[in-house]
């Protein structure tokens, strides 16, 4: 048999600018190609942008990608589409359609015929994806990571795209069990939808002496860490108030993001400029140290699909506070991996602190917990899921023509 042939799709993906942009998708594709059963490419569509002028912030670094470039071996094309000030949200799936349909076509004339679409995030993508493979007659399976379905579904527009992008592809992966009734609850069939959580690879994310870590990096005491960017929905500002109520402990954010400057002025007003620190962007491949210097990871978001840091502080040994939100229990189950908080307030978050700090599980523990998040279940279910839709769709194309339709 051989090897599928897997075009994945995504807005969101990494690339030289931003080597940590969304990883977690490369991630998985990745780990998809070491079963060697499947071969991929990867469009990776980029908002369009005149100036590189660092001035210009985020779009700036948009027009600096480039237009393709290899990772880890995987091909990848970033094409440009329009979007637009203040109607981006509602214009970019036309964008993107008109954007990937001629790429896709001169992939094809060029030899990768793909089997499948492989699509991440349901809007844009997803939608985008349901057009792209009725126009070349190619199956698509669809995958949601959390505000896609969270979030987005509250708009009129977007709503109506992927409640109809959810009946028109062929297959349905959720991170999580919570997203998946989500899934269900915008009208999914049941029999399309699976459920194939994040892994983590254990090699990078592995246990390390704790006093060196923390001796390279000037740490002493209890330390906390929150990693993610810094936006709104991962509610770092609660971390922050709760370090009023920690006295003697210290919390390190890592991420960038347009919050910056708003949570450097709640860390001065509070007196905490001392204890709490900003460390900006970390590498990828430098977080494990940080996760082994810290006591506990606080994930204190308002919503998630299935984050990719509570994966990585487990196989380093770092126990969790999380928040009490749909999905993370599948996560964080005591005792071995954490606790979550009764509310999303500082107060909760510092309670949660103490009462894990008073009943620390040894980190040996908390590795071996995280080592059942590995990524061969969700390799083999992805396989699974493109042969059967292939099938399927073989199937309907056959009785068509015995049909003679």
């Amino acid at each position: 048999m051989r090897p599928l042939r897997v075009l994945t799709l995504s807005t969101l993906y990494p690339n030289a600018e931003m080597p940590n942009f969304s990883i977690f998708v490369e991630n998985r594709l990745r780990h998809l190609l070491l079963s060697g059963e499947a071969t991929a490419r990867v469009v990776a569509p980029v908002p369009w942008f005149p100036f590189t002028d660092p001035r210009f912030g985020t779009y700036a670094r948009f027009a600096r990608v480039p237009r393709a470039e290899t990772r880890h071996g995987i091909e990848i094309l970033h094409p440009r589409y329009v979007t637009l000030p203040g109607i981006g949200m509602y214009s970019q799936p036309w964008a993107l359609y008109a954007a990937v349909l001629p790429v896709l076509r001169r992939m094809i004339a060029a030899g990768f015929d793909f089997d499948v679409i492989d699509a991440h995030y349901f809007y844009p993508t997803g939608v985008v994806a349901t057009w792209l493979g009725e126009a070349l007659g190619k199956p698509v399976v669809v995958t949601s990571r959390g505000s896609d379905l969270n979030v987005l579904p509250d708009y009129r527009l977007p709503r109506m795209l992927i409640r109809r992008a959810i009946r028109r592809a062929d297959g349905l992966i959720t991170v999580s069990a919570a997203l998946s009734e989500r899934l269900l609850a915008l009208g999914a069939d049941p029999a399309r939808v699976r459920v194939l959580r994040n892994g983590v690879d254990l090699r990078h994310f592995h246990l390390m002496d704790r006093a060196a870590a923390r001796a390279r990096l000037g740490l002493e005491g209890r330390v906390l860490l929150s990693v993610g960017n810094l936006v709104p929905g991962k509610a770092h500002d609660l971390a922050i108030r709760a370090m009023t109520e920690l006295p003697g402990m210290t919390l390190l954010i890592a991420g960038r993001g347009p919050e910056e400057e708003r949570l450097r002025a709640l860390i001065s007003s509070l007196g905490l400029d001392d204890r709490v620190r900003l460390l900006g962007l970390v590498p990828h491949d430098e977080l494990p140290e940080y996760y082994n210097a810290a006591d506990i990871l606080v994930h204190a978001s308002e919503r998630e699909g299935m984050a990719n840091v509570l994966l990585e502080s487990l196989a380093c040994g770092t126990p969790i506070v999380g928040s009490p939100i749909p999905g993370m229990d599948e996560v964080v189950d005591p005792p071995e991996s954490g606790i979550l908080m009764e509310r999303r307030t500082p107060d909760a978050l510092a309670a949660a602190v103490q009462a894990l700090i008073a009943r620390m599980p040894a980190r040996e523990d908390v590795r071996r917990y995280a080592e059942k998040f590995d990524w061969d279940a969700t390799a083999r279910g992805q396989l699974d899921l493109f042969r059967e839709v292939i099938a399927r769709r073989q199937a309907a194309r056959d009785a068509r023509e015995r049909s003679g339709g």
